[in-house]
């Protein structure tokens, strides 16, 4: 470069200072980048030695890219020198524009420093503006778009040394070294968002490539699961409505894909279960339930709900995993009959005849006295015209218009009823009188003459006389009534809606099926029943009815004739 005087510049200078910037906006890399910026300085500004100095993350400079001189390249290409030193460099010596010039005068105080920076020898300058080997002159490097030291974020700082002309740059050289400056900038802001740009396609690149194996993966363990599962919608006026549906579901439920995509989960269950489905369609809702097959038959399955999203910020679904456990509900309900019916026979046994029983009654009686009591402790009346109780708010205080309730005690000496919402009282017809009530009737069986049939004929033929009245007794009753065996040759039988004379017609009936001739053994053999009837109503216990009903067998039993009890 010539002197400031100068006023004439080559063509051949600007095609070449043209070309080195197209190089660094044509580089394939960053570093590529930052090399061809140290490069340009050397071939087309005409200094001996540039380094570019990038500004880290972490705020100090690191010496990305050296030129002009292969010792000095290897000795100081990738180190740091600190933030607080370079600003301490920027801030001092002569600005020229927004370059920085300190004079080898003034440099000594930067020797002890932590900037990189190579030393070169040679003479002492013989005039005024002749270069010295300790100058130093600084190209500061700003984000693109905004210029001047003062205002844009620092990038990085290109140094240079010994122009060949052995001078002080004039006024175009500086000009042209701070335009320089400026277009690197942008060729380094550039190559970065770059490779910015292609690291986050090879990240995203990966991540595609992560999600549709993922996609693979979850479509094969989807697809050939060996229990069923589906994909449903959520919320909404279509919640629960199957989107997809495996081969496994398809099979259990006898109904091709196709069909599936038709109905929604609740379209599917059975009536009785529909308020399970719908308190298991919550994320991580599970439930055991009946599906409809196609035949019209239902299987029990067991359903578990997770919650997917399709995006990061897309639509929710239910993935619903549907586990075929017709076999375990099958071995449950045998289990839990075998608990509750009677090994032999397979009536019902004590325990669940007492279940039955207890669960028609309330500890409140219905006898007229204690329903005139309730209506005057309460002002209204405590039972509606069907037999239900009102709900009332027992064993705690509180007060009504016509009494008050506190500690377990009602006003006027009445016991306190707990609440029972919409029970029907069970109340035993009037025995003095034929006034066409209706009960639940209890009736108490026990079989005359079956011990000599035991002695004479052994076990086996004493099981099946059982057998075989408790298959008369069963079919000697209503839908809905209920014959169980106590134990021994005792049936008991539960008759709701009877009265009196039904009551005794209905006992007439099942003794006169009884004593008809049984096949056991080979052998024809007879024997009697005695019948008990007792009523059950609220305010007893089930062995108080049961006990009731027991005594008046036996009353009924000693009254008839032995002869008539006799069997064989």
């Amino acid at each position: 470069m010539e002197t400031e005087s100068e006023p004439y510049v080559r063509l051949a200078s600007l095609r070449q200072l043209h070309q080195v910037m197209a190089d660094m906006n044509t580089a394939r890399s960053l570093a590529d980048t930052l090399q061809t910026v140290a490069d340009g300085v050397i071939t087309a500004l005409g200094y001996e030695m540039a380094c570019v100095n990038l500004v880290r993350p972490d705020g100090d400079l690191v010496v990305a890219a050296f030129s002009g001189n292969s010792a000095a390249e290897a000795l100081i290409t990738g180190r740091v020198g600190s933030r607080e030193s370079w600003d301490r460099r920027l801030g001092m010596g002569e600005k020229w524009g927004d370059l920085v010039f300190i004079p080898h005068t003034e440099g000594w105080v930067l020797d002890d420093d932590d900037v990189p920076q190579w030393y070169t020898d040679g003479p002492a300058p013989r005039f005024e503006d002749e270069w010295h080997p300790s100058d130093r002159l600084f190209a500061p490097m700003y984000t693109p778009g905004i210029s001047g030291s003062s205002c844009g974020e620092l990038l990085g700082v290109i140094s240079v040394d010994r122009p060949r002309n052995g001078r002080h740059p004039g006024a175009w050289g500086r000009e042209a070294l701070q335009m320089y400056a400026f277009q690197a900038a942008i060729a380094i802001s550039n190559a970065r968002l770059r490779a910015n740009m292609q690291r986050a396609l090879v990240r995203l690149e990966r991540e595609q490539q992560a999600l549709r194996a993922s996609e693979e993966s979850f479509r094969q363990a989807f697809e050939y699961a060996p229990s069923g599962m589906a994909i449903a919608e959520m919320g909404g006026d279509q919640h629960g409505r199957i989107l997809r549906s495996n081969d496994a579901l398809c099979r259990l439920l006898g109904r091709p894909a196709s069909a599936m995509r038709r109905y929604s989960f609740s379209d599917l269950v059975h009536p009785e279960d529909i308020g399970t489905l719908l308190r298991t369609s919550a994320e991580g809702g599970r439930a055991e339930l009946r599906l409809g097959r196609r035949d019209g038959t239902y299987v029990w399955v067991s359903l578990r709900n997770s919650v997917v999203a399709d995006a990061a910020d897309g639509p929710r679904f239910l993935l619903t995993h549907v586990e075929d456990i017709e076999e375990r509900k099958r071995r449950e309900l045998q289990l839990a009959h075998r608990a509750s019916h009677d090994a032999l026979t397979g009536l019902p046994n004590s325990a669940e005849l007492r279940s039955r029983l207890t669960s028609r009654l309330c500890r409140r009686t219905g006898s007229g006295a204690e329903l005139e009591s309730l209506d005057a402790a309460y002002g209204h009346p405590a039972y509606d015209v069907n037999g239900h109780g009102f709900d009332f708010a027992g064993g705690t205080g509180g007060s009504t218009a016509g009494g008050s309730m506190a500690g377990g005690s009602m006003a006027g000496g009445s016991t306190a009823y707990d609440g029972f919402d919409h029970h029907v009282h069970t109340v035993a017809p009037d025995a003095n009188r034929d006034d066409g009530a209706k009960g639940l009737a209890v009736l108490f069986c026990d079989l005359d003459g079956f011990k000599s049939i035991n002695d004479r004929f052994g076990h086996n033929a004493g099981d099946a006389v059982l057998i075989e009245v408790a298959r008369r007794l069963s079919r000697g009753v209503r839908d809905g009534d209920t014959v169980a065996r106590l134990g021994g040759d005792e049936f008991v039988i539960l008759a709701d809606g009877l009265g009196q004379a039904d009551a005794q017609d209905l006992a007439v009936r099942l003794r006169n099926e009884i004593i008809q001739p049984i096949r056991a053994e080979g052998r024809a053999v007879r024997v009697g029943a005695s019948f008990g009837i007792g009523w059950a109503h609220c305010g007893m216990t089930a062995d108080e009815v049961l006990k009731s009903a027991d005594e008046r067998m036996y009353v009924e039993k000693r009254s008839r004739p032995k002869a008539h009890r006799r069997a064989g």
